[in-house]
């Protein structure tokens, strides 16, 4: 895997991973992930020991919003891509005591069939994680850290306009689930992007 540039969002611990893909005529080729880049490689030492026990991909409707989700028991880290489409992740800081505890972070991660890159963005535990697809035939890859543990998820509604989060478009789809989260508890009240 070639890996061009790691860089933090406004919460450090939250990174974006831009590798190589390779177009020419027929379209690209790109090698998504490399163990040993993640285990041993200098680009990605916050990876070093991760490893990735479980795999999910979804397809959404533009206007969708899943999550936010979080877990604990075992606490689940999630490195997540945009295979096709354009989303909107977002990640909020559930870490009680961090520095940034109730903060939000989001990156825009649109693909093209012609970028000489894609990007992962790492969210390590302890965040709880949603995104918006903002066009129609929306693809994402997940890798975790840890197994789903139906007893030990929870997350909250990605709705609530205490959040902050300037949806970009209308939330036009959210499963039951979803929208039965709760809404933001006081300590996160004022959380802006």
């Amino acid at each position: 895997m070639k890996i061009l540039d790691v860089f933090e969002l406004a919460i450090p611990e939250v990174k974006v991973i831009r590798f190589a893909r390779f177009p020419d005529n027929r379209g690209y080729f790109s090698e998504q992930y490399r163990f040993s880049d993640f285990e041993t490689g200098d680009a990605v030492p916050f990876m070093r020991g991760v490893r990735f026990l479980q795999a999910n991909e979804s397809y959404s409707r533009a206007g969708t919003v899943r999550g936010l989700h979080f877990q604990w028991n075992p606490y689940m880290g999630k490195l997540v891509r945009t295979i096709r489409g354009h989303m909107i992740d977002v990640a909020l800081d559930v870490r009680k005591g961090s520095p940034t505890y109730g903060k939000i972070v989001a990156h825009d991660m649109p693909v093209q069939g012609d970028e000489a890159y894609a990007e992962w963005i790492w969210l390590p535990p302890g965040f709880a994680h949603g995104f918006q697809t903002l066009t129609d035939d929306v693809e994402l890859l997940y890798c975790h850290s840890a197994p789903f543990n139906a007893a030990f998820e929870a997350g909250l509604n990605a709705a609530d306009p205490r959040l902050g989060i300037d949806w970009p478009l209308p939330i036009t789809e959210i499963s039951a689930r979803d929208s039965r989260h709760p809404m933001l508890n006081e300590q996160f009240a004022g959380v802006q992007l």
